[in-house]
């Protein structure tokens, strides 16, 4: 099976050029991260056959790239981002998840709840787990998904059309669904969506009204929503997936050297794309380093968001 695919020139959190691509999708399970191959190097998960312009590789074990590169020595590689995959060992108990909390980081996260609490009169969280609890989620995620960043720049809110929806409604009636709003008065202010897969929540969807982002919802429903799971004492695993971020740092108790890339037909179209992003990665970095240094990185990030 193949899908639409692109190959997505980003800074910050906007998207400047999305380019489209057929291809197949090898995507690793945090199991299958944590496994990092067996002694003869090959991976756990088998590969799909190519699609029409290659096959996207994503959170691939670090140590697994070699032979997924000679799998495919008629493809070639590109776009590659390595990062660090972080996850909770729910094993812990929520009790023992806090103790690896600093004492300082504890007493934050305390008064971000608190603070959101005094400033908007109160909060509530909600839990949906049957279908019909995740219709009422939908009702509300969905405009409030609209509404973040993530969908307006980056096309990576909570998923809104008919094949998404009966996804999340037949995961719900086989309980294979968590999902969690956070509501201040009348109106839900931040989503967490996670689908379960075995003994591993997902980290699919989190999303916040950009309206109240100072007050930190997405942090504080964070912590409400792993209280709540650490208590059905049934998960192995919280995998926050692909890609780096300081939420996921913070949250996550251990993390796994992961790499995600495309495998491209060795045609001249293929190649120049993935110069050019090779060279506008490049740039980027540059010009993080600049920023950083000079102190303005802050402030580029929020204008990005804007």
């Amino acid at each position: 099976m193949t899908e639409a695919v692109t190959i997505d020139f980003t800074l910050g959190s906007r998207r400047l050029l999305a380019v489209p691509r057929r291809l197949a999708v090898w995507a690793f399970s945090l199991e299958d991260a944590l496994a990092s191959n067996d002694p003869t190097g090959q991976p756990v998960t088998p590969p799909p056959p190519a699609g029409p312009d290659g096959i996207k590789v994503l959170s691939a074990p670090v140590a697994a790239l070699p032979a997924i590169l000679a799998r495919f020595p008629d493809l070639i590689g590109g776009a590659r981002q390595d990062y660090r995959r972080h996850y909770i060992d729910m094993t812990l108990g929520f009790e023992g998840y806090l103790a690896r909390f600093s004492s300082k980081t504890r007493s934050t996260l305390r008064r971000k709840a608190r603070k959101l609490g005094e400033e908007a009169g109160g909060y509530r969280v909600t839990e949906h787990r049957t279908a019909r609890e995740v219709e009422a989620f939908l009702s509300l995620a969905l405009p409030l998904s609209a509404r973040t960043y993530q969908a307006r720049l980056l096309n990576a809110g909570l998923p809104d059309s008919p094949a998404a929806r009966r996804v999340m409604l037949e995961a719900a009636e086989a309980d294979q669904l968590r999902c969690f709003l956070l509501h201040v008065a009348n109106e839900a202010v931040a989503y967490l969506a996670l689908p379960v897969a075995g003994q591993t929540l997902v980290y699919a969807h989190l999303g916040y009204d950009p309206a109240w982002a100072r007050l930190s919802p997405g942090t504080v429903l964070q912590m409400d929503a792993l209280e709540h799971l650490f208590g059905e004492n049934r998960y192995r695993w919280f995998d926050f997936t692909e890609g780096e971020g300081a939420h996921k740092a913070l949250f996550g108790t251990h993390d796994v050297e992961c790499t995600s890339l495309m495998l491209l037909r060795r045609n001249f179209a293929n190649r120049a794309l993935l110069s050019a992003r090779s060279g506008f990665d490049a740039m980027i970095h540059e010009g993080k380093t600049l920023a950083i240094r000079s102190g303005a990185l802050g402030s580029i990030r929020s204008l990005l968001r804007a």
